[in-house]
């Protein structure tokens, strides 16, 4: 963790923004929506709070405007080295404006932590969120402040891209803090062999935070690939003034177009030249695509652990329908109880699901009906509490009906999973998020849940200039 703390400082060093980007990211922060987005999988509601917490932004003295001189200049200087900017202390007349954009975003940083003490209640009343929904709501509006404008393969902003790094450096940063003590034998010097205890940071932190990290890195490398290239874009139904295709081919992309991004009207369109583009473009477009697909996958994986791990809530389990049958109907009911042997992939063909909407309905009964038949298979266990549902079930009679049905519909959704990869979020994946209270698996689950979303859209965006180049070539032929 050091050591990324200390690259992230290096590459930012120097970094001050302007008052006008700070008012800037300010306003986009408060009026952002997760809906406003292309990314799936982001069902966290959007907070007032999107930026970065640093150690040196607390302190439990008084009013700052309190402070000497030197003491403020001291504390400033140690709340910039955490966000890798430098401190001007030779003061001249042409650095003042310097220090009003130093002071912005000081001030900037000391609103925002409190917005993070307050659990987003501005009231001060104590009826805010906890800190493990306040981190997850933070790191998702980060990702919409940063990336949610963004709709084109092309390197990020520098000021954007130094403003990832050193923000969620900052919320990452409570990770650092998150451990776990384990026995370790130690010999002293007269021989004698004891055991201590000694900490180290929680195991699924330890093993997903720099998987997470590298992936970031890998997605920003992906963009930054993308600084020379023979394609542009122009605005839904306008012609670039790149584009030097004569006026039938431009009507025939424009149809082209228009079919592909009907229902997105918003993105920018992409513009080949005439005649499609260069072997060695359209190489480098199919292996980025490829390694951000795998990058994508990857993602997914972490994120579905950690939701896997979450507590279930209370709330959930108690609005559950007392049969499993009321949750998928008759028809898939008695496929599943009446088939000796099981298909999922032949019951989702039946099944003729014909839209994204659709799928996600599915599964939310899939997943409420497999619980459902969980919680009747472990009734007559003394154990009680849900949180112990998969000790409860390895220990249920293989034979019993309800655990088959229920293991029938974890198959069922799992293969309708696959099928439709690009899912959003089941109504039980939002709950947990809603009513997750361990900070080290919130942190997790939004930064893994925000790459997903990252990674798909960036092969979204790489498959929209690959039709567009397939079709042009198609339409020169």
């Amino acid at each position: 963790m050091d050591n990324s703390l200390n690259s992230d400082e290096s590459y930012d060093l120097g970094y001050q923004p302007s008052p006008s980007s700070m008012d800037q990211s300010v306003a986009e922060t408060s009026t952002m929506s997760s809906d406003s987005f292309l990314y799936r999988r982001t069902n966290s509601d959007v907070s007032a709070f999107s930026g970065s917490v640093g150690d040196s932004s607390y302190s439990g003295e008084a009013s700052p405007s309190c402070w000497p001189n030197v003491k403020s200049n001291l504390s400033n200087q140690a709340v910039l080295s955490r966000l890798g900017m430098k401190k001007h202390m030779n003061l001249t007349d042409d650095k003042f404006e310097d220090l009003e954009a130093v002071d912005l975003e000081l001030e900037l940083m000391k609103e925002r932590f409190a917005k993070l003490l307050l659990g987003e209640d501005m009231s001060g009343s104590g009826k805010g969120v906890c800190t493990a929904v306040t981190i997850s709501n933070s790191v998702t509006n980060l990702y919409a402040t940063i990336f949610g404008a963004n709709q084109r393969l092309e390197p990020l902003n520098p000021e954007k891209k130094a403003m990832w790094r050193r923000e969620m450096d900052c919320l990452l940063s409570v990770c650092d803090y998150i451990v776990e003590l384990t026995p370790v034998s130690q010999t002293l010097p007269n021989g004698t062999s004891v055991e201590m205890m000694t900490s180290r940071p929680r195991s699924d932190i330890y093993i997903n935070l720099p998987a997470l990290k590298k992936l970031d890195a890998m997605l920003i490398e992906v963009l930054d690939s993308f600084q020379e290239t023979e394609f542009w874009y122009a605005e839904q139904g306008s012609i670039s003034s790149k584009s030097t295709t004569s006026a039938s081919a431009s009507g025939s992309f424009r149809r082209i177009s228009v079919q592909r991004n009907e229902e997105k009207w918003w993105v920018p369109v992409p513009c080949v030249p005439p005649g499609g583009l260069s072997e060695k473009s359209r190489k480098h477009l199919r292996h980025k695509r490829d390694s951000s697909n795998q990058i994508h996958k990857a993602a997914m994986a972490i994120n579905s652990s950690i939701l896997s791990e979450m507590e279930i809530p209370e709330s959930y389990m108690a609005g559950l329908p007392k049969s499993g049958k009321a949750c998928l109907g008759d028809s898939i009911y008695r496929y599943m109880c009446t088939s000796e042997k099981f298909s999922p992939e032949y019951l989702l063909d039946c099944l003729n699901i014909a839209s994204e909407h659709e799928a996600l309905e599915l599964a939310d009964r899939v997943e409420s009906s497999m619980y459902t038949w969980r919680r009747k298979a472990c009734m007559s266990n003394s154990k009680s509490s849900w949180v112990m549902v998969k000790d409860l079930m390895s220990e249920t009679d293989k034979n019993d009906k309800n655990h088959v049905l229920a293991e029938r519909a974890e198959s069922l959704l799992f293969s309708l999973k696959q099928r439709y990869p690009e899912l959003s979020q089941t109504s039980l994946d939002t709950c947990k998020i809603q009513y997750n209270k361990d900070v080290g698996q919130a942190v997790l689950e939004s930064y893994s849940r925000v790459l997903e979303s990252f990674a798909y859209n960036i092969v979204a965006w790489i498959e929209d200039v690959i039709h567009v180049d397939r079709s042009m070539r198609n339409h020169d032929q």
